[in-house]
């Protein structure tokens, strides 16, 4: 099965090829033929199943079929998740197939100045990937109007509802016009995501497809018991082996605090948390990226959705808050 057979135009298709992406993965050959047809699709995969993809075809080819120009203030398409992470790494994804298609972007998050956001809703953009809380509030300003988007996307519906970011999605949602394409991915479908999918999904078409390479199958779990003075020495001792750490804090002081004793021992590490700016969030990630360091001490919040290739260990520093909590930290 290729991509030209799921309805992806060959001119995005083409794209994904320069990039080395010729094979859908099972959750985009399992809603595309669907999503191309219009319908309204909720989809259950995990970070990594290829999710992205499987909602940024159908949009970039639908809003680039309608040939409407960027109006100012109304975007044509819009894109909510959970992190600036997220949005970013969405952003990035989108920016080859928007550029082909000759539409506009912004990305819309709090912790940065609204200025560049502003100028680029009221000279217009087609797309808008954002998280909740700064998109409600340019809304309030009167920058940000939906009356005329087309496409809807919630990725990773279930963070948000851990996060407590539904009743503004919710609030935002309903703003969109009825008659739009809706699309809703989740890792979980539970009774939160309940509620979303019978408030603003149409006779959804429904797909549950994990990712193919499952990590799961090939992990290896261990509980170590310690006493408190025992925690940094084994901390620092699990993070010097050789390979990529990341460790989990339940808190951003917490996280701060074992990412400068981890410096202090020898082991290079960065921190993730909520309380860096976007800039110290993005250099880190860069620093993990590259190799610079070989550590990342983060919170929950922070690490959901991110993507990082050849981590050869997780470790829970503070336990889980709760098991979902367990599952999307390891995976």
């Amino acid at each position: 099965m290729n991509f030209a057979e799921l309805g992806v135009p060959s001119s995005l298709a083409q794209i994904l090829a320069q990039q080395g992406i010729t094979t859908p993965t099972p959750i985009q050959a399992a809603t595309l033929p669907d999503s191309f047809a219009g319908r309204d699709v909720l989809g259950r995969g995990r970070t990594g199943s290829g999710k992205t993809y499987a909602f940024l075809l159908p949009l970039v080819a639908r809003l680039d079929a309608s040939k409407l120009p960027a109006m100012p203030r109304k975007p044509r398409a819009l894109i909510m998740a959970p992190t600036r992470e997220l949005v970013g790494q969405i952003h990035a994804s989108l920016v080859p197939l928007a550029r082909a298609a000759g539409l506009s972007t912004v990305v819309i998050y709090g912790g940065v100045g609204q200025g560049p956001q502003t100028t680029a809703l009221r000279k217009g953009v087609d797309i808008v990937i954002a998280c909740p809380g700064r998109l409600e509030d340019l809304m309030g300003q009167g920058y940000a109007d939906l009356s005329a988007v087309e496409v809807t996307v919630l990725d990773e519906a279930d963070h948000m509802a851990d996060l407590g970011f539904l009743p503004g999605v919710r609030r935002i949602m309903d703003k969109t016009p009825r008659n739009g394409q809706r699309m809703l991915f989740s890792a979980t479908l539970d009774k939160a995501i309940d509620v979303l999918v019978k408030r603003f999904l149409t006779n959804p078409a429904t797909h549950e497809a994990d990712s193919a390479q499952s990590p799961v199958a090939t992990m290896h779990h261990h509980v170590l018991h310690l006493t408190r003075e025992q925690r940094v020495p084994v901390l620092v001792n699990l993070t010097s082996a050789p390979g990529r750490t990341v460790v989990f804090t339940r808190t951003k002081h917490g996280a701060k605090a074992l990412a400068r004793q981890l410096n202090k021992s020898g082991v290079p590490s960065v921190e993730l948390h909520g309380n860096l700016s976007q800039n110290a969030r993005t250099r880190n990630m860069a620093a993990f990226h590259a190799g610079e360091a070989s550590t990342l001490v983060a919170t929950d919040i922070a690490a959901r959705g991110i993507h990082v290739d050849d981590v050869a260990l997780v470790v829970h520093a503070d336990p889980p808050v709760e098991h979902k909590a367990y599952l999307h930290r390891s995976g």
